[in-house]
């Protein structure tokens, strides 16, 4: 089932899931918007192939506003820090308005329940022309589903607790 506006005003007003950094036009009728912070992450140039089993270099940094180029990829994070309980997940959503622009925002588009954190967003300008990206700007948005039960694993991996525009930790796999 997914949460409308007055559950997720609820589960926030108990407590029960945390949304640090919100304002209240932020709640839409099934979702709420998230923000693009300034904490930016690009791969540093090096190998031409990226291996699954070696750390990744990061160039991270912090900006207002951030020129993401034709074809060019960039990670970002959000302004709102989350802390899902065992018995929800969400599934994070790009604007339509965004899209429209070209602009691709992914995040592996799940968040599990347990999870807290910033979130990490995969940006992708597919158009070919250069997107300016503003920090505070509403770019995505998180839609929350309740489960049929509780987890009896919830999340505690390798990306609880990140901040700021985190690279991939694959490396750290099985």
């Amino acid at each position: 089932m997914i949460l409308s506006d007055k559950t997720i005003r609820d589960l926030l007003k108990t407590g029960e899931l945390g949304i640090s950094s919100i304002d209240d036009k932020q709640i839409q009728p099934a979702s709420v918007d998230v923000r693009l912070g300034s904490s930016f992450s690009v791969m540093q140039s090096g190998d031409s192939v990226l291996k699954m089993d070696q750390p990744i270099a990061y160039h991270s940094f912090a900006a207002d506003r951030f020129l993401l180029l034709p074809k060019q990829f960039v990670l970002a994070t959000t302004i709102e820090y989350f802390r899902l309980p065992n018995n929800l997940t969400a599934f994070v959503e790009g604007r339509s308005s965004i899209g429209r622009l070209g602009l691709f925002i992914q995040n592996a588009g799940w968040v599990d329940p347990g999870f807290e954190g910033e979130i990490t967003l995969e940006l992708f300008n597919a158009s070919d022309r250069a997107i300016e990206l503003l920090a505070g700007r509403r770019v995505g948005q998180l839609v929350f589903a309740q489960m049929d039960f509780p987890a009896q694993n919830p999340y505690s991996g390798k990306y609880q607790g990140q901040q700021g525009a985190t690279g991939s930790r694959i490396q750290l796999d099985d």
